[in-house]
Parts: C-alpha cells; structure tokens; sequence
C-alpha cells in the first residue's frame, strides 16, 4: 500500500464545474462559461466539457469527420483564430454521448494558450475538485542525499500533501548546498502549484543527474509557504526523514 493518497475519482465520472472557466488563443477569447462539466478520462484529474453554446461563435472549424469514443462519437473540429490554427484539437459530442455531455466541446488544453478558473490562470490541466494541496511548516529533521553526497539539510522544511503524489520536502536556500547544483532551463508547471521558476541538476561524483531539484518563486497562493524554497525528487534522491530513510516512491517522475 502506498504511504500517500490516491486520486478519488474513477474513469468515467461526470460532475458539474460550478467555476468560471474560459480560455484564450492569440489575445482572442474562445470559451467562457459557468456550464462546464469536469469529465474524468482517467483518475488523477479531470478535463472540461464546455457547452457549444459558450464557445465563441466563427472559431470552430468542422473538419468533416468524426471520432469514436467511450463518451460517444464526437465531430473533430479545428480553430481558427485570425491567422492562428490549430487542427483536430476540439471533439463535439452529439446526442449519444452519457447525460449532460450532449453539445458539449473538448477542447486539447495545450491547444489554447491560456485557460483561467475565475480570474485565475490554472496550468497543464484542470484541478481535481477531490485533490488537496497543502503546503505546512515543520521540524522536522531532513536530509537530502544522493550516492553518499548531502545535497541538503533542514530542521525548517515546508512539507508539500499533494493528493496522489509523495510528500515534497521543500528546503530553505541556505540549507541547500549549492556546490553540488548546476543549473538547468528545464521550466514546469502545475496546475495547483503554478510555473517553476528554477530547476537544478546534481553532480555527484562522476555523474550529472539532470533536473533533480527545483523551485517556485511565485507559487500560486496557496503555496506562498513554499515561495523560493527548493525541493527534490523523492523518486530519485535519498531522504532521511527525524532519523528514517525513506524508500524511494514509484510515481511516473521516477
């Protein structure tokens, strides 16, 4: 058994998203409804269903074929947005999709430039209404190592709960030891958290381990407690946590 939480939702759930939603493509509004639907197409997160009726009229492109699904057949449809396309990127569903999918459009997220949840911009993929993301102070003793070299070592760590991911240990910068970091242009982003500001590879010995470290300047707000703060793949580096290793987890960052 896992020592965190899974993601709550099954493959096939339907739920209402009762937050404004809208999405831009070149400084052009395409979408803007309170209507969407939170689909989930596998567990860890859902995706919106936007009414048709809410998206913007003369962008859509009918590319004339169709797309069978497990929520039905839907109509691919393309964007145009004066001189900016993106092909295949939205599937229309029609009277045979489950209930109050029918008319709703599913959009690529990556095909737009920006989606916002109210007045706030919300990365790589809708949040998952039953994923929590707490950032808490602590004590506790942690020491980061990797092939026998201390990265870093904390009595103050910020620690990250994340619904379906480790606890992250986010470490102060002056108890990180930078001697061992080289920086790297690697730039993430996640849609509880926000967009990296930096990322950092590990030389330990002979070996440069790529993209080990990170940190967020300018978290989304309810991760100001980790604002500039570095933390490491548990996946991939050694943690001593008050005393116990810790075995390295398996998610898909391993």
């Amino acid at each position: 058994m896992s020592d965190y939480p899974r993601p709550a939702a099954e493959v096939g759930r339907i739920e209402p998203a009762p937050r404004r939603i809208r999405a831009f493509l070149a400084g052009e509004l395409v979408l803007d409804t309170t209507r969407a639907r939170y689909v989930w197409e596998w567990p860890p997160y859902p995706q919106y269903y936007v009414p048709a009726a809410d998206v913007r009229p003369g962008l859509l492109v009918d590319e004339g074929r169709t797309e069978e699904t497990r929520r039905g057949a839907a109509r691919l449809h393309g964007l145009r947005v004066g001189e900016v396309t993106r092909a295949g990127c939205a599937r229309w569903y029609g009277a045979d999709a489950p209930p109050g999918l029918a008319d709703t459009i599913r959009f690529d997220w990556s095909a737009l430039d920006a989606w916002f949840e109210e007045d706030e911009e919300v990365f790589v993929h809708p949040r998952s209404p039953y994923s929590r993301v707490d950032a808490l102070r602590s004590t506790r003793h942690v020491r980061v190592e990797l092939d026998g070299t201390v990265l870093a070592e904390s009595t103050s760590p910020v620690l990250v709960f994340e619904t379906g991911l480790p606890t992250r240990y986010y470490l102060s910068r002056t108890d990180v030891r930078f001697r061992h970091l080289v920086p790297s242009q690697t730039r993430t982003a996640c849609p509880y958290k926000g967009r990296t500001s930096g990322y950092w590879s590990v030389r330990a010995g002979d070996r440069v381990h790529p993209d080990l470290a990170w940190s967020y300047d300018f978290p989304t707000a309810a991760l100001l407690p980790i604002a500039g703060l570095v933390a490491f793949y548990n996946e991939k580096v050694d943690l001593v946590v008050d005393g116990e290793r810790l075995a390295r987890p398996r998610t898909h960052f391993s």
